[in-house]
């Protein structure tokens, strides 16, 4: 509302379950690919907060020095090949991806995130079919936040039980996982991903999660029914974690406390920080059309 960040804003908060159980079961070397919605995937990656602050805003300290904006936050160092706008998009080049590390022979795989909605684009049942055809090393992951942009995911999308079950039809091994626990989470992406370490294929896993904000900046949710959004915030993937932790005795209230006041304050001095970026040339801008 401050006009920091230009163009539209797709939001996780909800998310944050798939994010961080996923990417703790990755190594450094394994390829990411996401989407618009993506903000999650760079911080649970490794990027750091300045930077995708920074590229939010538009400004040359940015991950991107400011030419991907919100929508195409991206870091190579970091393993994330891309993050496309275009739904459906993600899935064949995370395919593609996987099936250049089995070429290679290298110890990688690819893994995919993408929505409920990319689920119904043609290219997710080329790539899904392919990518098991090849075996590729690859682990496609779709965030079932329970809607596509407006469109609760069960009045738009033809189904037996799960979304996952669509796997079926090309052999490929799937699973359902409960998107709220990022222990859950980290649990079917590293049994999947030594699946596909071992040249066993890849997996399809859907995790159910749900997003708390409307689709974009300019969306209230005012198409939710009431009560629905206050009973998916009851399971907050943060709170359960903060409790599995505590009954495991490694975090106490006042830890996780302290904790959440940290994080709070490094989050609104990167924030600062990020506005006071400059902004990009022109000159610059241009520079990136094409490669050397």
């Amino acid at each position: 509302m401050r006009g920091l960040v230009p163009g539209t804003v797709h939001l996780a908060q909800g998310h944050e379950g798939v994010a961080v159980g996923a990417h703790a079961a990755l190594e450094a070397e394994d390829w990411v690919v996401c989407t618009y919605r993506g903000h999650h995937h760079s911080l649970a990656r490794g990027m750091g907060l300045e930077p995708l602050f920074a590229e939010i805003m538009g400004r040359t300290t940015g991950a991107c020095r400011g030419m991907g904006g919100s929508s195409y936050v991206t870091d190579f160092s970091l393993g994330m090949l891309g993050s496309p706008a275009i739904i459906g998009a993600a899935v064949p080049l995370g395919a593609g991806a996987a099936m250049s590390a089995k070429l290679l022979g290298q110890n990688r795989i690819s893994v995919t995130f993408f929505g409920d909605g990319a689920c119904n684009i043609g290219a997710f049942h080329e790539a899904l079919n392919m990518a098991q055809l090849w075996k590729v090393p690859g682990v496609f992951v779709i965030e079932n936040n329970q809607y596509g942009e407006y469109t609760p995911y069960r009045k738009s999308t033809a189904l037996v039980a799960d979304i996952a079950n669509r796997g079926d039809a090309y052999g490929m091994a799937n699973t359902v996982v409960d998107g709220q626990d990022a222990v859950a989470v980290y649990e079917v992406v590293a049994e999947a991903r030594a699946r596909a370490i071992a040249g066993e294929g890849p997996t399809l896993i859907e995790a159910k999660t749900y997003r708390y904000r409307g689709h974009s900046r300019t969306d209230p949710g005012t198409y939710r029914p009431d009560g629905e959004l206050d009973a998916w915030k009851a399971r907050d993937p943060i709170d359960i974690l903060g409790a599995r932790l505590e009954e495991a005795g490694i975090l106490s209230t006042a830890e996780r406390d302290f904790l959440w006041e940290e994080v709070q304050a490094m989050v609104d001095e990167a924030s600062d920080r990020a506005e006071t970026g400059a902004w990009p040339s022109l000159e610059e801008a241009e520079s990136y059309v094409l490669a050397d």
